[in-house]
């Protein structure tokens, strides 16, 4: 079975028990509101990491992740437009 961890919203905190929840997952999806690139650089320690940006996500950092993606992973499409 392929574990997929979803998080959205931590603008720009990565609580302690992220980590913990996410322990042992293949791929992590953030759905927008990251708020800093440590968010993104903490995800990555634990699992391959695709993003989206939210409405928080405007600095420079922000311009590499699209606003909508569609993510497909052991048969299930996931999509996201804003």
């Amino acid at each position: 079975m392929l574990r997929i961890g979803v998080i959205s919203d931590t603008h720009g905190l990565l609580r302690p028990e992220v980590e913990q929840r996410l322990a042992g997952v293949a791929h992590i999806v953030h759905v927008g509101d990251i708020g800093s690139p440590n968010v993104i650089a903490g995800l990555q320690r634990i699992a391959p990491v695709i993003a989206i940006r939210g409405n928080v996500d405007t600095g420079h950092w922000a311009e590499q992740y699209p606003s909508n993606d569609v993510v497909c992973m052991a048969d299930v499409r996931c999509a996201d437009q804003t």
